[in-house]
């Protein structure tokens, strides 16, 4: 990540044209074979580096705190702003079955056709042909319009998106909080709406055994943040009382009043897998663990 952000000879106000060329996705992986293949790629390091750069960055640091905010995080809260308003638009229909809203196909219809109209609005005019193979990550990003379903691989095409950014140089190296509390954490925001608007099911969720029905990644750069607490520990986020306090300085507690708002019962019972996380003595340990844990899955 940081490689290429401090791309040779640029200033902050004019890069050089990057000769790059652009091209429309196209899925790669299609056989239990290809997972090899992906893991040995250069996208591979570079998605991971991406992902490890930021729980870097964010160590320790609150929500709250304060970080610079650039013209294109601004433009990229805005685009977030807009697929807000589109659910607001987009009422969810009268449909015998309980999950899985209609309305959502509709909703999506919508950011299929904007979506590179809304990424050329975060994307310097000399960056233009990017938009069409960028754009295609934003629209993975938000769920699956035939099953009406959402899970970590698409929150995994989000962070694709912001890492094309990166690589383009429309975010830079001084983004990175910004990145993740800004712009990331607004995405959560806006799919937590989505999941409840249209009821939307898990995708590929390995139910109680997951971490979560739909996010990982904020469990991860939110375990950073809470590197070093000088009192909240790992066993306080079972403890309703801290997460009411504390969710709005950090990331991983947000996702676990998300999680006690939408399912009744033990926490225990409904997510086994954060249960026993909480047993975990030391955050660097939790933050250590996920990032294993998600590289496997």
């Amino acid at each position: 990540f940081t490689s290429f952000l401090h791309l040779p000879g640029t200033s902050e106000e004019v890069a050089p044209p990057l000769q790059q060329n652009f091209m429309i996705p196209k899925k790669e992986i299609n056989m239990v074979s290809d997972m090899a293949k992906w893991k040995r790629s250069q996208a591979y390091a570079d998605y991971m580096g991406f992902i490890l750069t930021l729980n870097e960055g964010v160590r320790g640091k609150k929500l709250t705190c304060e970080y610079k905010v650039s013209e294109p995080i601004e433009k990229l809260v805005a685009l977030l702003n807009t697929l807000d308003r589109w659910i607001d638009e987009t009422p969810p229909v009268d449909q015998p079955s309980r999950f899985g809203n209609k309305a959502f196909r509709t909703w999506y219809a919508k950011l299929d056709q904007e979506a590179e109209k809304l990424v050329a609005t975060v994307i310097p005019k000399h960056l233009a042909d990017a938009a069409p193979e960028v754009a295609v990550y934003l629209k993975e990003s938000v769920g699956n319009s035939t099953r009406i379903d959402y899970g970590t691989g698409h929150e995994a095409a989000f962070a694709a998106f912001l890492c094309c950014l990166c690589k383009i140089g429309v975010l830079r190296v001084d983004d990175q909080m910004a990145i993740v509390f800004k712009v990331f954490n607004r995405y959560l925001e806006v799919m937590r709406k989505l999941q409840k608007t249209y009821r939307m099911e898990p995708a590929g969720s390995q139910g109680v055994w997951g971490l979560d029905d739909f996010q990982f990644l904020p469990f991860i750069w939110g375990s950073s943040q809470l590197i070093d607490h000088p009192n909240l520990e790992p066993r306080h986020f079972v403890d309703e009382k801290v997460v009411n306090e504390n969710h709005k300085d950090f990331m991983f507690l947000e996702c676990i009043l998300f999680i006690t708002e939408m399912k009744t019962g033990p926490f225990a019972e409904h997510s086994n897998q954060l249960w026993n996380i909480s047993a975990v003595p030391s955050w660097s340990k939790v933050n250590q663990g996920l990032i294993r844990m998600y590289k496997a899955e």
